[in-house]
Protein backbone atom coordinates (compact mmCIF):
# COMPACT_ATOMS: atom_id res chain seq x y z
CA UNK A 1 0.00 0.00 0.00
CA UNK A 2 2.67 2.57 0.96
CA UNK A 3 4.52 1.58 -2.51
CA UNK A 4 0.60 2.62 -3.92
CA UNK A 5 0.43 6.30 -2.14
CA UNK A 6 3.83 6.88 -3.24
CA UNK A 7 3.82 6.22 -6.53
CA UNK A 8 0.72 8.41 -6.73
CA UNK A 9 2.42 11.30 -4.70
CA UNK A 10 5.15 11.16 -7.33
CA UNK A 11 2.60 11.22 -10.27
CA UNK A 12 0.89 13.85 -8.79
CA UNK A 13 3.72 15.97 -8.38
CA UNK A 14 4.68 15.29 -11.91
CA UNK A 15 1.66 16.72 -13.45
CA UNK A 16 1.70 19.20 -10.92
CA UNK A 17 4.86 20.20 -12.63
CA UNK A 18 3.33 19.59 -15.82
CA UNK A 19 0.92 21.76 -15.75
CA UNK A 20 2.69 24.86 -14.04
CA UNK A 21 5.60 24.67 -16.07
CA UNK A 22 7.40 25.40 -12.98
CA UNK A 23 10.63 23.19 -13.33
CA UNK A 24 14.38 23.73 -11.69
CA UNK A 25 15.69 22.06 -14.79
CA UNK A 26 14.52 25.46 -16.37
CA UNK A 27 15.32 27.44 -13.37
CA UNK A 28 18.56 29.78 -14.79
CA UNK A 29 19.30 30.35 -11.30
CA UNK A 30 19.90 26.67 -9.94
CA UNK A 31 23.53 25.86 -9.28
CA UNK A 32 25.47 23.66 -11.14
CA UNK A 33 27.16 21.39 -8.54
CA UNK A 34 30.33 19.84 -9.94
CA UNK A 35 31.97 17.77 -8.24
CA UNK A 36 29.21 16.80 -6.22
CA UNK A 37 29.90 15.48 -2.64
CA UNK A 38 27.94 12.45 -1.65
CA UNK A 39 28.03 10.03 1.32
CA UNK A 40 26.54 7.45 -0.60
CA UNK A 41 27.27 3.80 0.92
CA UNK A 42 30.25 1.57 -0.91
CA UNK A 43 29.20 -0.97 -2.98
CA UNK A 44 30.29 -4.85 -1.24
CA UNK A 45 34.00 -5.34 -2.80
CA UNK A 46 32.55 -8.30 -4.86
CA UNK A 47 30.35 -5.34 -7.14
CA UNK A 48 33.07 -2.57 -6.72
CA UNK A 49 34.93 -4.63 -9.13
CA UNK A 50 33.08 -5.64 -11.42
CA UNK A 51 33.31 -4.28 -14.85
CA UNK A 52 30.98 -3.39 -17.16
CA UNK A 53 31.04 -6.65 -19.25
CA UNK A 54 29.00 -4.80 -21.78
CA UNK A 55 30.47 -3.51 -25.07
CA UNK A 56 30.86 0.33 -24.78
CA UNK A 57 28.84 0.83 -28.30
CA UNK A 58 26.09 3.44 -30.00
CA UNK A 59 23.20 0.51 -29.39
CA UNK A 60 23.76 -0.34 -25.97
CA UNK A 61 24.23 3.21 -24.79
CA UNK A 62 20.72 4.15 -26.98
CA UNK A 63 19.14 0.73 -25.12
CA UNK A 64 20.22 2.56 -21.77
CA UNK A 65 18.93 5.92 -22.55
CA UNK A 66 15.46 4.21 -23.57
CA UNK A 67 15.22 2.61 -20.24
CA UNK A 68 16.35 5.75 -18.68
CA UNK A 69 13.86 8.02 -20.18
CA UNK A 70 10.90 5.85 -20.62
CA UNK A 71 10.64 2.21 -19.33
CA UNK A 72 12.14 2.62 -15.55
CA UNK A 73 9.30 1.91 -13.48
CA UNK A 74 8.02 2.57 -10.82
CA UNK A 75 9.25 5.97 -11.90
CA UNK A 76 11.42 7.15 -14.95
CA UNK A 77 15.53 8.26 -14.10
CA UNK A 78 14.75 11.25 -16.06
CA UNK A 79 11.83 12.37 -13.38
CA UNK A 80 15.32 12.89 -10.76
CA UNK A 81 18.28 13.14 -12.59
CA UNK A 82 16.75 15.12 -15.64
CA UNK A 83 16.87 14.84 -19.40
CA UNK A 84 20.24 16.13 -19.48
CA UNK A 85 21.56 13.53 -16.46
CA UNK A 86 22.34 16.76 -14.46
CA UNK A 87 20.76 16.18 -11.39
CA UNK A 88 18.10 18.81 -12.59
CA UNK A 89 14.90 16.66 -13.37
CA UNK A 90 11.61 17.66 -12.25
CA UNK A 91 11.42 16.40 -9.02
CA UNK A 92 14.95 17.26 -7.84
CA UNK A 93 14.40 20.22 -6.38
CA UNK A 94 12.61 18.97 -2.91
CA UNK A 95 14.67 16.19 -2.58
CA UNK A 96 17.78 16.43 0.04
CA UNK A 97 20.23 14.95 -1.39
CA UNK A 98 20.04 15.87 -4.52
CA UNK A 99 20.03 13.64 -7.02
CA UNK A 100 23.58 12.52 -8.81
CA UNK A 101 24.68 14.96 -11.38
CA UNK A 102 25.88 12.10 -14.33
CA UNK A 103 27.81 15.11 -16.30
CA UNK A 104 30.09 16.05 -13.89
CA UNK A 105 32.98 14.04 -14.81
CA UNK A 106 34.99 15.03 -11.52
CA UNK A 107 32.56 12.86 -9.62
CA UNK A 108 31.93 10.17 -11.99
CA UNK A 109 35.22 9.15 -12.33
CA UNK A 110 35.45 8.30 -9.00
CA UNK A 111 32.30 6.17 -9.18
CA UNK A 112 33.05 2.28 -10.67
CA UNK A 113 31.14 0.76 -13.07
CA UNK A 114 30.34 -1.76 -10.31
CA UNK A 115 29.27 0.87 -7.53
CA UNK A 116 26.77 1.96 -9.97
CA UNK A 117 25.58 -0.80 -11.16
CA UNK A 118 25.12 -1.79 -6.99
CA UNK A 119 23.25 1.35 -6.67
CA UNK A 120 20.24 0.71 -9.29
CA UNK A 121 20.10 -2.50 -8.24
CA UNK A 122 19.73 -1.86 -4.61
CA UNK A 123 18.70 2.27 -4.32
CA UNK A 124 20.60 4.09 -1.96
CA UNK A 125 19.82 4.52 1.56
CA UNK A 126 19.35 8.07 2.89
CA UNK A 127 18.44 9.20 -0.73
CA UNK A 128 15.89 8.68 -2.39
CA UNK A 129 17.01 6.24 -4.95
CA UNK A 130 14.97 3.54 -5.62
CA UNK A 131 15.72 0.06 -6.00
CA UNK A 132 15.18 -1.32 -9.83
CA UNK A 133 16.09 -4.91 -8.91
CA UNK A 134 13.26 -6.06 -11.17
CA UNK A 135 15.76 -5.11 -13.86
CA UNK A 136 18.34 -7.95 -16.10
CA UNK A 137 21.60 -7.35 -14.91
CA UNK A 138 22.19 -6.57 -18.87
CA UNK A 139 19.65 -3.46 -18.73
CA UNK A 140 21.29 -2.67 -15.64
CA UNK A 141 24.86 -2.67 -17.05
CA UNK A 142 22.97 -0.85 -20.64
CA UNK A 143 22.06 1.99 -18.13
CA UNK A 144 25.50 2.00 -16.82
CA UNK A 145 26.67 2.52 -20.33
CA UNK A 146 24.39 5.59 -20.45
CA UNK A 147 25.25 6.95 -17.65
CA UNK A 148 28.56 7.03 -18.17
CA UNK A 149 28.23 8.63 -21.60
CA UNK A 150 26.29 11.60 -19.75
CA UNK A 151 30.33 12.62 -18.74
CA UNK A 152 31.87 11.80 -21.67
CA UNK A 153 30.00 14.05 -23.97
CA UNK A 154 30.59 17.22 -21.24
CA UNK A 155 34.01 19.25 -22.33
Amino acid sequence: MKNILAVFLLTVLICLNDLTGISWANNKQAPEICPQERNTAKAPSKYLKKINPLRKEPRNIKKGKVIAHIKAKPLACKHCHGMAGNGKGSMAISMNPKPRNFTCKQTMRDVSDGQLFWIIKNGSKGSAMPSYAYLSDKKIWQLVHYIRSLSNNVS
